[in-house]
C-alpha cells in the first residue's frame, strides 16, 4: 500500500513539474501564423471604434499596427463583447485583449499583462444643467456605467456612494451610456477619463457636460495575454518601450490626446526585472 502511495506521489510530482516546465510558445505561435489577433471593444473611443467610413480606428489600433509592423506580423482586428473578454482570450479566439484594459489584481490572476502604457482615472460626468456639482449630491440619483468594466469594480469599492444611489444602470458600452446621460435616462455617468474626456471634446457643445471634481480611482492600462505566454507579452512590451524611446509612441499619442498620458517610459527601466 505504501509503495502505491509513493508511486502516486511520484507521478503527481512529475506531472506538476511537467506543467511548470511547459514551453512558452506564445510568441512563436504568433510568428508562425504571421498574425496577431487583437480583441477589442469597438465602441470605446478613442481607443477603438468604428469610423464614419466603417473602418476600425483608434489609439490602441494605431499602437497595435505599429507593434505588429515591427514584429513582422499582420494585425487582425477582432471586436469582442466586453463581458466575454476573458473567455475570448482563454478560448484562444484572440491572442490578446488590447482595448484600454485596466490592470487590476483580480485580472492579474487570470491574465498576463504587458508593461503599463496609459494612465486613466475613473470620473463622474453629469449634464451641466443638472445642478449637480459634486459627488455629495448623488444620493437618490441614477448612475450609469459599462457592464464588465473596471468602473463596476470601482463602484463596488465605494459602498457609501453605491448604497446612496437610487439605481445603477449598466450599458453594453460607454458610448451607449453617454447617450443615455445626454437623453436624461441616467443622472450621472461613471466612466474612464480617457473615453469621457474624448467624447465630450467631440460634441458640438462640450460645455453641456460637467466632470465632477472627485476622482474615484487612478488606473493604468495594459495589454492582456494568456497566462504563461510571457514571450509574447515581453515582445509587445519591448516594442512599446522602443516606440517610447524613438518618439513613435508620442507621435501616435498626439493624434488622439492633447495631453501626454502615456506611461511606458515610467516603467521601461524596471520592466521584466
Amino acid at each position: 500500500m505504501k509503495k502505491w502511495i509513493a508511486m502516486l506521489i511520484a507521478v503527481m510530482m512529475l506531472l506538476s513539474c511537467s506543467a511548470a516546465l511547459a514551453e512558452d510558445t506564445g510568441l512563436a505561435d504568433v510568428l508562425a501564423k504571421g498574425t496577431l489577433v487583437m480583441g477589442f471593444d469597438e465602441a470605446y473611443p478613442p481607443m477603438g471604434f468604428v469610423a464614419d467610413d466603417g473602418t476600425h480606428v483608434g489609439f490602441d489600433i494605431d499602437l497595435a499596427k505599429e507593434v505588429c509592423a515591427r514584429l513582422g506580423v499582420e494585425l487582425v482586428l477582432q471586436p469582442i463583447s466586453w463581458d466575454a473578454k476573458e473567455l475570448e482570450l482563454s478560448g484562444k479566439n484572440i491572442d490578446c485583449i488590447w482595448s484600454g484594459l485596466t490592470i487590476t489584481p483580480e485580472r492579474q490572476e487570470q491574465m498576463l499583462f504587458s508593461i503599463p502604457y496609459l494612465a486613466n482615472e475613473q470620473i463622474l460626468v453629469v449634464m451641466s444643467d443638472s445642478g449637480i456639482t459634486s459627488a455629495d449630491q448623488l444620493a437618490g440619483k441614477v448612475l450609469g456605467t459599462q457592464a464588465g468594466s473596471s468602473s463596476v469594480d470601482v463602484l463596488d469599492a465605494n459602498p457609501e456612494l453605491k448604497d446612496s444611489l437610487a439605481e445603477i444602470a449598466l450599458s453594453d458600452d460607454f458610448v451607449a451610456a453617454l447617450m443615455d446621460l445626454k437623453l436624461g435616462g441616467i443622472d450621472v455617468l461613471l466612466i474612464d477619463s480617457v473615453v469621457g474626456n474624448y467624447y465630450i471634446s467631440q460634441q458640438d457643445d462640450p460645455d453641456a457636460f460637467t466632470v465632477l471634481p472627485e476622482v474615484l480611482e487612478a488606473e493604468e492600462y495594459g495589454i492582456a495575454f494568456r497566462l504563461g505566454e510571457q514571450t509574447l507579452a515581453d515582445a509587445v512590451s519591448e516594442q512599446l518601450i522602443a516606440m517610447s524611446e524613438d518618439g513613435t509612441l508620442d507621435a501616435i499619442r498626439e493624434k488622439w490626446f492633447a495631453n501626454d498620458i502615456t506611461i511606458v517610459s515610467k516603467y521601461a527601466d524596471s520592466y521584466g526585472k
